[in-house]
């Protein structure tokens, strides 16, 4: 979603800018700083720089309606929820420093596409760690490649959504044009997002902090032995 100023009112727009400041505040919050490696930091700043890239390679038909992938459920695997919005936050800037984004409208571009993108992640891999196996193919299918192909939908939703109630559209023109572009762009985010995920935690995995070896993989025989 690339929602524009001139589709929402002026004090809209403000109190979006409100309510994401102070979610991310709260977010920063509950970081806890001082058991973050400076290999978790790194590899969190080199995910922005490519999910920046991702989110510059987008193509939109109409005023407020662009398409591009996400990141937000790999964020959520990779760091956490608290430290994945203000990831996401943080992408959406760069996006306004370089003239790709309107500064008026990040508050409510965060709050209808990072926001329940990283929710959907969060709670799909909550409810995995609770009722289904720890398993390696679990952990990347569900919370990688379905989990990732809801999250970028569901902030489709949510933006086609506004949009609708804002009247900037018909819904029927929404639900004939947009979906199935975001449908189909779900996938993408899917594939793109387990594939990643597979490669982490193979030759990474200190890097994915949702995932633990002796948990997914069992515990590996003594070398020594």
């Amino acid at each position: 979603m690339d929602l524009s100023v001139s589709q929402f009112p002026a004090w809209l727009l403000w109190l979006a800018n409100a309510c994401a400041a102070a979610c991310l505040l709260f977010c920063l919050c509950k970081v806890k700083w001082r058991e973050q490696s400076v290999s978790a930091l790194n590899a969190w700043m080199g995910a922005c720089v490519l999910d920046l890239a991702l989110w510059l390679l987008r193509a939109g038909l109409q005023p407020g309606l662009s398409f591009h992938l996400l990141g937000g459920a790999l964020f959520v695997l990779m760091m956490g929820p608290w430290l994945a919005l203000p990831a996401l936050a943080l992408v959406q800037i760069a996006l306004a420093l370089g003239g790709h984004a309107q500064w008026l409208s990040l508050g409510v571009n965060w709050l209808l596409s990072a926001l329940p993108a990283v929710c959907v992640a969060s709670v799909a891999l909550r409810l995995a760690q609770r009722y289904l196996p720890r398993h390696f193919f679990i952990y990347i299918f569900v919370n990688g490649f379905l989990a990732g192909g809801a999250s970028l939908f569901a902030a489709a939703v949510c933006g086609m959504l506004a949009l609708g109630a804002a009247g900037d559209y018909e819904w029927d023109a929404l639900l004939e044009q947009a979906v199935p572009y975001y449908f189909l762009l779900s996938w993408s985010e899917a594939f793109l997002t387990g594939l990643l995920l597979a490669v982490l935690t193979v030759y990474r995995p200190q890097w994915v902090a949702t995932f633990d070896d002796a948990s997914y993989l069992g515990d590996k025989p003594d070398s020594g032995r």
